[in-house]
């Protein structure tokens, strides 16, 4: 548990709040615009009502599991925090925490995957389907 805190704070140091414009840039740049039939803008929704573009975010669910990075990424099912997990991402969750988003986008691409695809995420559904989000994206220039 002491070596869990200890990478959390390592991770924290080196955190990265994005403004929207830069994160859509940085999501176009990694592929992410149509990646499962997501588009750029539903990823940029996502990314602001789960952490407001935070890649240190973190919030303790009441079902004991925690949510993790800029995607809020779940421990329960896709990352190691020291509590039971699939980990299906195959990760420690302290690495969706840090400033190099590399390692959260590939497990988001991996959680899209997934057959509940983007509705795994509870903020996209509450607050992204069916809506109008050319918002997410406008004046960004991708």
């Amino acid at each position: 548990m002491r070596s869990l805190v200890f990478l959390l704070l390592v991770s924290v140091a080196s955190a990265k709040v994005f403004e929207k414009c830069e994160w859509a840039r940085v999501l176009k740049d990694n592929e992410m615009d149509g990646y499962h039939g997501v588009s750029l803008a539903d990823w940029v929704c996502l990314s602001q009502r789960e952490s407001d573009y935070n890649t240190t975010a973190i919030k303790r669910n009441k079902n004991g599991s925690t949510d993790y990075g800029i995607f809020q990424i779940n421990s329960r099912y896709w990352c190691s925090d020291g509590s039971p997990t699939d980990n299906m991402c195959n990760i420690e969750c302290s690495k969706l925490l840090t400033d190099d988003v590399t390692v959260a986008i590939n497990c988001a691409k991996r959680v899209v995957r997934d057959p509940n695809g983007i509705r795994a995420w509870v903020a996209w559904r509450n607050h992204c389907a069916n809506q109008d989000l050319r918002s997410y994206v406008a004046g960004c220039g991708v």
